[in-house]
């Protein structure tokens, strides 16, 4: 039996990857609006309304707009905007989190899918905060590099473009003012006190991203170590589909490997790092925006919620 399934945003970067992910598969059936309909509001509530499941591909007021369109209670929602990662009526879609995030997911009618930041930022200090190494008022700091994709289709535009400036050959640094948008999802559902401080960079590649987390141990509770902090995410990930938490590299090892942002570039996974020593540690979630941060976190949840396979288009 195949489920009604409408994107609202079908034609921007997240919708179209969704559609990808959607290949092939007979439990699904899609419902698309005509073009020249996609801006009306009347036609967009009935395609809502009739659907089992839409997926919100839009921005931030626009999402809030689909759900104001809402008169049907059984339509489930996958909003992947900003607007509602933070409201506690809605789910968060990261179900590795933990298992209150799956069954909050599964149960629930509005869910809300991570950002690609987000969701490597979460993917290391939640489990930290979690397990008590981490005090929850650490002054956290994150810096993340990504590939372009996630900049919008104007973005994508210039840098795949003839006139390309010559400074987006070089990874460019911005939200500098401490305001970027997933600092307060960042913050409320890792768990943190305060908002910690995070440096993402845009680079002249595609797709994938890599966030990071230095963190000193001397301001840890006392003996912890990068083998105790390796052990604790191995046991936290250990049933998880589509994270996994990668070797303990010796010294020696980490000498000779560098860790790439694109590596996992058309693809639905995240892996876990932990690289340094016993006095500071680099924790490190590399992921593709496009997948595991965006498109392919939001079919993992529908799955979730259909009460199918979880990686079902996925892997």
């Amino acid at each position: 039996m195949s489920v009604k399934v409408y994107i609202d945003g079908q034609s921007g970067t997240t919708g179209l990857k969704i559609l990808e992910r959607f290949e092939g598969r007979n439990d699904i059936e899609l419902m698309k609006i005509d073009e020249d309909k996609r801006h009306d509001n009347a036609e967009r509530a009935k395609f809502i309304n009739s659907s089992d499941f839409t997926f919100l591909c839009l921005p931030d007021d626009a999402a809030r707009e689909a759900v104001s369109l809402i008169d049907n209670d059984h339509v489930r929602i996958i909003d992947a905007s900003t607007a509602h990662r933070t409201d506690p009526a809605w789910a968060y879609g990261f179900p590795e989190l933990s298992a209150e995030h799956r069954a909050k997911i599964q149960s629930s009618n509005r869910v809300a899918v991570p950002g690609c930041y987000a969701s490597g930022f979460n993917s290391l200090v939640y489990p930290m905060v979690k397990s008590g190494i981490m005090p929850d008022d650490f002054p956290v700091f994150a810096y993340a590099t990504s590939g372009y994709s996630g900049a919008g289709k104007k973005a994508i535009a210039v840098y795949e473009g003839d006139d390309k400036p010559y400074e987006f050959n070089s990874p460019r640094q911005y939200a500098l003012s401490q305001a970027h948008k997933h600092l307060p999802e960042m913050q409320a559902v890792s768990g943190l006190k305060f908002k910690p401080m995070f440096n993402p960079m845009v680079c002249d590649y595609f797709s994938g991203m890599v966030v990071s987390v230095p963190v000193q141990t001397r301001m840890l509770h006392k003996g912890t170590t990068a083998e105790a902090v390796h052990e604790m995410f191995a046991e936290h990930y250990a049933d998880a589909k589509l994270v996994e938490v990668m070797p303990l590299m010796s010294a020696d090892e980490q000498k000779a490997f560098f860790l790439a942002s694109n590596t996992l570039s058309g693809q639905n996974k995240m892996q876990i790092f932990v690289f340094g020593n016993d006095e500071q540690i680099l924790l490190c979630s590399r992921l593709d925006n496009l997948g595991k941060g965006a498109s392919g976190a939001a079919v993992q949840c529908l799955n979730i919620m259909m009460g199918a396979d979880e990686t079902t288009g996925l892997i």
